[in-house]
Formats: C-alpha cells, sequence, structure tokens
C-alpha cells in the first residue's frame, strides 16, 4: 500500500456506533481501523471475547460485514471451514471465481495465544488463505481480568495479585509471533494504532497475500490496565517509545522493524502511567528495563543494524 496517508483512510464506517466497549478502549480503535483497511469483501470468525460480548448484544449487531460469533477456542478451525466452503462454492460456479473474498478470523490473547492455539497452528500448518488477528489487551478482560499468556512480567491482574509474595505476574510474555512465524508462514507482523499509516500498510498487505497470514495488533485496556480513557493512544505511543512494544514484519525470510526509535523511553515512563504496576519498586522496574533492554539488541541482530537506539537518560 505505497504512498498511504491519513487522508486516504476510508471515510465509511464499517464497525457501527452503539456498541458498549468501554470508553477509551484500545480494541474497539482496532476494529474500526482493521474494517476500513480491509473493506467489505471479508468474512470474519470471531471468538468469545470482550469484544464480541460488546458488539453483538442480541438483536443488535455493530458489524456491518458477514461476521459470525464462535467459541473461546476455536475462530481459527471455523475461520478455515468457511475458507474451504468459499473454495467449494467458487469451484461450483455459484461465486464468481473472480471475486476476491478474504476470510478473516479474529481472537483475543487468550483466544489465541491459550486455549486456541491449537486451532491456530492447524490452521496455519494446512496453509488456509486466512488473515488471523489477534487484539493483545494482555489478559482475560471480559471474565474478570485474569492473566493470560500475554500477560507482562509482574503485570497486576485477579489471579496474579501483588503483594508481599506474588509481585504480579511472574511469567515473561508468550512470544506469539515466533510461535507462528515456526509454521513457516508468509507473512506476520505487530501494529500499534498510534502509528496509523504502518496498522493500514499492514493490514493491506496481509489481507492481499494469498495463504495464512497473522497480524498482533496492541489493543490497551482501561479497566484492566487501570488508566484514564483519555491515555489510551498516549500509552500506546509510550509502548513503541520504550520499546515494550516493537513495530516489524517478518515478509518471507526478511526481518524489518517498521518504526524505528533512534532513543528509547526510560520503560518506567510507560509501566508509572498504568495502575497495573503501581506497586513495582525501583528494583522491578529496572529488571524490566533490563529485559527490554536485552530484547532491542535482539531485534536489532534481526534487522542487521541498530533501528532501535539505547535508552535516553534525563
Amino acid at each position: 500500500m505505497s504512498g498511504f496517508t491519513i487522508a486516504s483512510i476510508p471515510r465509511e464506517e464499517l464497525l457501527a456506533p452503539g456498541h458498549r466497549m468501554c470508553q477509551g478502549c484500545g480494541a474497539a480503535i482496532v476494529m474500526r481501523h482493521l474494517l476500513k483497511a480491509l473493506g467489505k469483501d471479508v468474512i470474519i470468525a470471531h471468538a468469545t471475547g470482550c469484544v464480541e460480548v460488546t458488539t453483538s448484544l442480541y438483536p443488535e449487531t455493530a458489524w456491518r460485514v458477514p461476521w459470525i460469533h464462535v467459541a473461546f477456542e476455536n475462530a481459527a478451525a471455523v475461520a478455515s471451514g468457511i475458507e474451504a466452503a468459499v473454495k467449494a462454492l467458487k469451484k461450483k460456479g455459484e461465486i464468481s471465481p473472480e471475486k476476491k473474498i478474504k476470510v478473516v478470523a479474529i481472537g483475543g490473547d487468550g483466544g489465541t495465544v491459550d486455549i486456541g492455539l491449537q486451532a491456530l497452528s492447524g490452521m496455519l500448518e494446512r496453509g488456509h488463505n486466512i488473515l488471523y488477528i489477534l487484539y493483545d489487551n494482555e489478559a482475560y478482560m471480559n471474565t474478570g481480568i485474569q492473566r493470560s499468556g500475554a500477560t507482562p512480567l509482574y503485570a497486576w491482574t485477579t489471579t496474579t495479585p501483588a503483594g508481599k509474595v506474588w509481585r504480579g505476574e511472574w511469567r515473561r510474555k508468550k512470544d506469539i509471533v515466533g510461535i507462528v512465524k515456526a509454521h513457516g508462514v508468509p507473512y506476520t507482523a505487530t501494529v500499534n494504532f498510534a502509528y496509523i499509516s504502518d496498522f493500514y500498510t499492514k493490514l493491506k498487505k496481509a489481507s492481499e497475500i494469498d495463504g495464512p497470514t497473522f497480524i498482533h495488533a496492541y489493543a490497551p485496556c482501561v479497566p484492566g490496565w487501570r488508566y484514564e480513557p483519555h491515555l489510551t493512544v498516549k500509552i500506546a505511543k509510550l509502548a513503541v517509545q520504550t520499546g515494550i512494544w516493537v513495530n516489524y514484519e517478518i515478509d518471507g525470510d526478511s526481518f524489518r522493524v517498521t518504526t524505528p526509535v533512534s532513543k528509547r523511553l526510560p520503560v518506567e515512563e510507560y509501566l508509572r502511567a498504568q495502575g497495573r504496576f503501581a506497586h513495582l519498586t525501583g528494583e522491578e522496574v529496572e529488571m524490566i528495563q533490563k529485559m527490554v533492554d536485552e530484547d532491542v539488541d535482539y531485534i536489532n541482530k534481526l534487522a542487521g543494524s541498530v533501528v532501535i537506539g539505547p535508552v535516553e537518560r534525563k
């Protein structure tokens, strides 16, 4: 999607207003813009989750495209069946072979990196022509803010409380993009809506590739991350500026960071903006900083150059 500009964002809204997503919901921003990027010629299989329950309260729906709600764990499996059905209907002549229809699966982090991982793996290894989109709010937000495999180190959740013994989540966030890439898929990428041109470029690119593609979308959660609604975009920007989140793509065997950061801000600026990290000691913040520094060094090696710089010490 070369030559993309903000002015080229479609005006038509395919996610209707009146849904029940929270004020300032990062996932709502993701859904709105992914529909604009993909257009009307899609069929979406959507796993149970906070986006599903807040956009499809009977008898209403916010989705202005073909959309089906499926179980928590099987969005990828249902999408696989839909994709096979579209191929069969084209072969029978009931759908024009020239008609471009993109099948899309959407799931949150719980429905993707945990209980939906088996279905996702099957979809990827079978080679279905499906775009899978993970909106990652880093916990099971719909059912009460329980930790998931995508919850970051030391984050408070209702199942990883912060006290004298437990200091929040004690495990590192699961590398879902690495797991997906291990299946040999043609395209995987991370996106952050605070960098909207990058977001649209990758969504469009992933949708036009014939084969399984995967987009990992950053999606801040106001109640789960404990911040004021007006801070959503600021927190999203801080994630990239600190190196907590890196926008990159893996196109075949080519790895490229798409949002370079010449000098990173200290991770403390990101952590202190959220109540889920309010319990952290200075030592724990430094441990997270060290972990991010190591991750950035690894990414720079993959990119073959220093595209994410050192921390800007003030």
